[in-house]
């Protein structure tokens, strides 16, 4: 009996002893999860090229590693690099004996979308193209031949690209030319590709304006949009999102980009966005949303915490605005108990602190966002 006890004992110690041995920064990580508020909201798991499944094509690992690094971002980036990826799955896949492509195809694709899924969230245009593609597929002549349906299933992610893209980006911009004249003042937060295309295509049409761009950590995305304009010859100020207060009074007009327009006229965007919107109507400045089409949703969502992407806190953490990493008071936040970090993505700005939203099908109310999705459906 003393034997067993002792032999008990023996076992408990060393349990214990590899309980200790177990990495502090991995139970302390654990027993980080904010409040269950935001416990549904998606995290990105990172892409790992070693333990994806051997169906993953090489394209499909390579920008799933870039969208984990964020070295893609942005709706528009993202969503033509995941489709010029497809086009290569495509082009590249055989349909086994005993069916048909039109029928075997999306099976393919499932853990190629799953994958990307995995290295980060999905974005609202990303999904809406991926569901026109299946459509697609879905309503190919079963009776085609392998070789006809590859390349007609490629037009049509050429022609997705260029029509509701390349080509939307135009006509946005041509119509956001009509919104700024000279000694106009346009304020812009972050970075958005089309809002981008058009200061300096108006600044090539010889308007004088100036820019001022509101910037915010972690990701410091104005200051992209800074070297390019400044690179163009364009007159900017820059300052983050805690100044945008005292920015404003100079204000004529807010030009802003979006990541999504929900069914109920809200723009999800940045986080960020809202800030600049509301203080924005609250001094009577028109803001104005370019936005393409496919990133309308059928979604209604009425706060930033029903939808939404985590980042990595650890982003939060760097407070230099450099390349040097400089430690600040969140330094070592994972051996704070009482300390937890949110890293939101994005925020929701309801319709009624936009005054227009410019589209390639012209210039409407937030409210006209679902009936644009459905003439969509009707075509």
């Amino acid at each position: 009996m003393e034997n067993e006890g002792a032999k008990k004992s023996i076992k408990e110690r060393t349990k214990t002893k590899h309980k200790e041995k177990q990495p502090k920064e991995a139970k302390e990580s654990s027993n980080k999860q904010v409040a269950e508020l935001f416990s549904h909201l998606e995290i990105a798991k990172g892409a790992n090229a070693s333990l994806a499944s051997r169906d993953i094509h090489p394209a499909v690992l390579v920008i799933g590693l870039q969208f984990a690094d964020f070295k893609i971002c942005g709706a528009n980036a993202r969503c033509i690099a995941t489709l010029t990826a497809f086009k290569k799955v495509i082009q590249d896949y055989k349909t086994p004996e005993g069916t048909t492509l039109s029928r075997h195809l999306p099976t393919h694709l499932s853990p190629q979308i799953s994958y990307l899924v995995n290295s980060r969230p999905m974005s609202v245009g990303m999904g809406n193209a991926i569901r026109h593609l299946k459509l697609e597929i879905s309503t190919m002549d079963i009776d085609l031949a392998d070789d006809d349906a590859k390349l007609l299933l490629c037009g049509k992610i050429d022609n997705f690209i260029r029509d509701r893209i390349t080509v939307a980006d135009r006509v946005i911009v041509s119509y956001g030319l009509q919104k700024i004249q000279d000694g106009d003042v346009i304020l812009t937060y972050a970075r958005s590709s089309v809002v981008q295309a058009l200061l300096l295509e108006a600044h090539a049409k010889g308007i004088q304006f100036k820019v001022i761009i509101v910037d915010s950590r972690p990701r410091l995305e104005g200051k992209g949009l800074l070297r390019c304009l400044v690179d163009a010859g364009i007159s900017c100020t820059y300052a983050f999102l805690h100044a945008v207060g005292f920015v404003l009074k100079d204000v004529s007009k807010v030009f802003l980009g979006a990541h999504a327009f929900m069914s109920n006229g809200a723009l999800y965007s940045r986080v960020g966005t809202a800030m600049v919107a509301m203080m924005a109507k609250e001094k009577n400045i028109p803001v104005i949303v370019c936005c393409e089409t496919y990133k309308f949703a059928e979604k209604v969502q009425l706060d930033s915490f029903v939808m939404n992407e985590q980042g990595n806190p650890d982003e939060m953490v760097n407070i230099s605005t450099t390349s040097t990493p400089k430690a600040g008071l969140l330094d070592g936040w994972l051996h704070k108990p009482d300390l937890k970090l949110l890293n939101l993505l994005y925020d929701l700005t309801p319709s009624k602190y936009i005054t227009t939203v410019i589209t390639e099908v012209g210039m409407i109310p937030c409210t006209s966002v679902p009936v644009i999705l459905r003439e969509y459906k009707q075509v």
